[in-house]
């Protein structure tokens, strides 16, 4: 007997039996959980209804995560799982599910940042901007930087992330549905409040 998402079997609300009019089903039928870890890519796909497809990914080690703010989306690696509000076990065997907390490399988007903005980011106190080769530039591209400079602000939470090169995001694609490891940078009163539960733990 496969494992079924049926409820038939189950009393009703008042406590009454309910009578068993058929059998099981096969679009009634579960699949063992994907359990995705961080690792080299590897995707299995799974026939489902119609000869629509799943995939089922078993490891994946990167993905694409959105910078709202900003809107800047890049491809970064996935180092490892730190939060996950369902199930701390899941935490500890580092499974990649939707809504889990992940720690991301920063380094694709302070090199953005920094271009797009001309302005080095996650300096740690005490230590000045490392002097890189002066680039020359035209005016126009300062005209358009210092333009650039008026609205920009940046939380002082996420350029401490930046200075340590790791930042924290959260998965919101499914993993064992589509394969894929996507999420969003966290920031805001949304970051204040996953680092508060993780202090918590």
């Amino acid at each position: 007997m496969g494992i079924s998402r049926e409820g038939r079997h189950k009393r009703r609300e008042t406590g009454g039996r309910r009578s068993k009019y058929r059998k099981k089903r096969k679009f009634e039928m579960g699949r063992p959980a994907a359990m995705t870890k961080i690792g080299e890519k590897t995707i299995h796909t799974v026939r489902g209804r119609g000869g629509n497809l799943k995939f089922r990914a078993l490891r994946l080690d990167s993905g694409n995560f959105s910078w709202g703010t900003e809107v800047c989306t890049r491809k970064v690696r996935v180092l490892d799982v730190t939060y996950n509000a369902s199930n701390n076990e899941l935490v500890r065997i580092k499974t990649l599910v939707k809504g889990a907390i992940v720690v991301v490399d920063a380094h694709p988007f302070k090199e953005w940042y920094e271009s797009h903005y001309g302005v080095k980011i996650g300096i740690k106190k005490g230590q000045s901007a490392p002097e890189g080769e002066d680039v020359k530039k035209s005016a126009h591209v300062l005209k358009k930087l210092a333009a650039r400079q008026k609205g920009r602000s940046l939380e002082g939470v996420l350029d401490q992330q930046f200075s340590s090169g790791r930042l924290l995001a959260k998965i919101t694609s499914r993993p064992g549905q589509s394969g894929r490891c996507d999420g969003v940078i966290l920031e805001g009163p949304e970051l204040a409040f996953y680092q508060k539960m993780m202090a918590r733990k």
